[in-house]
């Protein structure tokens, strides 16, 4: 008699399925890759049924694996479903709160760390940064604070302010090279990691034949080479205002465009006491830097 399949059992057939690796999965679930092949090995032969092919370049789910991985995404629904309606019951403003933002926001945020942990001491902040947008559904993370036009439909919250952006370039590199036509200048271009953000956009739009004196793949790393005077870069203001060592080319050769900022949770979380009490938090927090985020914070107050 075959021994029944567990939620762990389903988890880790799933994590396999989904990354195509033992070590994929196993970065998944946070276990060794050896702890993952041992797992695999035991379903299988408890059940007496092959779940995966073997190949030199990864794993794939054989149809007895593609019918157990489909029952167990519908399964891990159904329990994160459950879990953030238990989560919507919580009436304490206390435990860990997961928020997710980008590298640049995450510097903006951190400022205000301090003032949330006075005023909701038992509230415990995880914060993620990563580029790549958390699935709040998966509760990957409980709260996203995210630079976009239009946030996913499945989620709610709140806009907090407009995000403009500039062309900025180093004081030094201004001494060299005082052309109002950006054609003429050397320009920072960005490689396929950031294609898709507005700023990717804005310069496929309108520097199409620019000099390009490098690329990057993260929005620090083009702030640190204007700053380094390789050449002009488009930037978030509440990037480039921060950064002493630039300054903007004005007068506005071109019109720059513009993102929001964005407060986001899922809907079942946002009567959760802490995910509440951090929401409020925060959002008040952001919209007390408006006139960063968009750009009209007066020469002169650089923190």
């Amino acid at each position: 008699m075959h021994s029944p399949l567990d939620w762990n059992d389903l988890r880790l057939v799933l994590a396999v399925a989904r990354e195509g690796s033992l070590s994929g999965a196993a970065r998944r679930l946070g276990v060794t890759h050896s702890t993952v092949f041992r797992r695999l090995g035991t379903i299988e032969t408890a059940i007496g049924t092959r779940l995966f092919e073997r190949f030199r370049d990864g794993y794939a789910p054989t149809p007895a694996g593609e019918t157990a991985a489909a029952s167990a995404a519908r399964l891990e629904d159904e329990v994160l479903a459950l879990e953030r309606k238990l989560a919507g019951q919580d009436l304490r403003p206390s435990g860990p709160v997961r928020i997710t933002t980008t590298d640049t926001l995450g510097a903006v945020l951190v400022r205000h760390l301090p003032a949330m942990r006075a005023a909701h001491p038992e509230i415990r902040p995880e914060i993620i940064v990563s580029n790549a947008m958390a699935n709040l559904t998966r509760r990957e993370a409980d709260i996203a604070i995210r630079p976009t036009p239009a946030p996913s439909e499945l989620l709610v919250g709140r806009r907090i302010a407009d995000i403009a952006h500039a062309i900025y370039g180093s004081r030094a590199y201004f001494t060299r090279r005082d052309d109002k036509d950006p054609s003429a200048h050397d320009w920072i271009g960005l490689d396929d990691a950031l294609a898709g953000t507005v700023i990717a956009d804005w310069m496929r739009k309108n520097l199409r034949s620019a000099r390009v004196a490098c690329r990057v793949d993260a929005l620090p790393a083009l702030r640190d080479a204007a700053a380094a005077g390789m050449g002009l870069a488009l930037l978030p203001c509440y990037v480039g205002d921060l950064t002493p060592a630039l300054r903007r080319l004005t007068p506005k050769p071109l019109a720059e465009p513009r993102s929001a900022l964005w407060l986001l949770t899922h809907d079942d979380l946002r009567r959760t006491a802490r995910i509440r009490a951090t929401l409020d938090f925060l959002a008040k927090v952001l919209a007390s830097e408006r006139a960063l985020f968009e750009g009209k914070r007066a020469e002169g107050t650089r923190r």
